[in-house]
C-alpha cells in the first residue's frame, strides 16, 4: 500500500455537544418571595410591623390610637448580561452549528449568577427607610457559630429553635429552607446524635432521593461563601425571609453583529435583584469542614 495513504485518513470529529459539569441554572429562585413586573433602578416592599393591644381600664375611656409602625426594604436592581461571538470561519471547520448549545449555556450562567445575588442577600447589608438609605447588617444574634464542629443535628435544631423564638409562623412563611454544600450533607452522616432512623433518611439526602430532613428542605449549592476563619457559611431561612424582584426575565437572541464581519452574536440579558426582608428569619450556621 502506498506511504501516502495516510492522506485519505478520515478525522473524526463529534457530531454533539456535550456540555462539562455545572451547576445548570438556579436552584435558589424557587425558595425565595418574587416580586414581578419591577420598573426602575429600585424596588421597595413595603413593611408593618406588630403592635400592642391596651387595656381599657375605665367606663367611657377614650378609644385607643395604636401607632402601627411601617417599615420599607430597598431592592437594587442589577443589569445582567452574557455575549459570545460565533465566528463563521470557526463553523466551516465544525461539523456542527454551536450557537444552540452557546445559548444553552450561557442560560446556566445567568442562573447561578442569580444565585450568588440571592446568597449575598442572605448576610449582607439590607437597606431600609422611606428613600432606603438606612443600612440594616445581619445581626450576630443570627449566627450559630461553628464550635469547631460541621453540620449537626443539634445545630439544625438550634436554627430551628431560633425561628421559633422570634415568632416566626413556620405555617404561614412557607417551607424552611436548609443551602449547603456537599460536604455538610455528608456531616449529619458522621453525627452521633442521628439515630438509627434518622441515619437511613441522612442516607437517602445524600444519595440525593430526598430533599427533606428535621423539617427542613434541603438544597445543594456549592457556591456558599466562607466567613473570616475559613468556615463554610450554612444558611436556613423560610419562603418569605427575602425577596426577589425581577424587572425582566432571561430572554436570548441570536444576531449578526456588523462590527464583527456579521458573525453570529449569542446574547442573554435580565434585571433582578434581591433583598432580606426580615433577620430573624434567616439564620446562619457556620460550618468548618475537612
Amino acid at each position: 500500500m502506498s506511504n501516502h495513504i495516510e492522506t485519505w485518513f478520515v478525522k473524526q470529529f463529534g457530531s454533539t455537544v456535550d456540555t462539562l459539569a455545572q451547576q445548570k441554572g438556579s436552584r435558589l429562585r424557587r425558595t425565595v418571595r418574587r416580586q414581578e413586573r419591577v420598573r426602575g433602578r429600585y424596588a421597595f416592599i413595603d413593611q408593618i410591623g406588630a403592635t400592642t393591644a391596651v387595656e381599657i381600664t375605665t367606663r367611657y375611656e377614650d378609644s385607643p390610637l395604636i401607632q402601627t409602625p411601617h417599615a420599607r426594604r430597598r431592592v437594587t436592581m442589577k443589569n445582567i448580561a452574557w455575549g459570545e461571538l460565533i465566528d463563521g470561519f470557526d463553523k466551516v471547520r465544525m461539523l456542527i452549528d454551536p450557537a444552540n448549545a452557546y445559548v444553552q449555556n450561557a442560560g446556566y450562567a445567568i442562573g447561578r449568577k442569580m444565585d450568588d445575588i440571592i446568597i449575598e442577600a442572605l448576610y449582607s447589608d439590607a437597606y431600609s427607610g422611606e428613600e432606603g438609605n438606612t443600612v440594616v447588617s445581619f445581626p450576630a444574634s443570627q449566627v450559630i457559630a461553628s464550635g469547631g464542629t460541621g453540620l449537626t443535628v443539634a445545630k439544625l435544631r438550634q436554627a430551628r429553635k431560633m425561628l421559633r423564638a422570634a415568632d416566626v409562623d413556620l405555617q404561614a412563611s412557607g417551607p424552611i429552607w436548609c443551602v449547603v454544600h456537599a460536604e455538610q450533607i455528608d456531616d449529619l452522616l458522621g453525627d452521633t446524635n442521628v439515630t438509627s432512623a434518622d441515619y437511613n433518611t441522612v442516607r437517602t439526602l445524600v444519595a440525593g432521593e430526598v430533599e427533606s430532613f428535621l423539617g427542613f428542605n434541603f438544597v445543594h449549592v456549592e457556591r456558599l461563601p466562607t466567613n473570616a476563619s475559613n468556615e463554610r457559611r450554612v444558611f436556613v431561612y423560610t419562603s418569605d425571609a427575602l425577596a426577589l424582584a425581577v424587572g425582566e426575565e432571561p430572554n436570548s437572541r441570536i444576531e449578526p453583529r456588523p462590527d464583527k464581519r456579521f458573525m453570529p452574536y449569542a446574547y442573554w440579558e435580565t434585571v433582578f435583584g434581591a433583598t432580606r426582608l426580615e433577620e430573624v428569619k434567616v439564620v446562619e450556621i457556620d460550618c468548618v469542614e475537612a
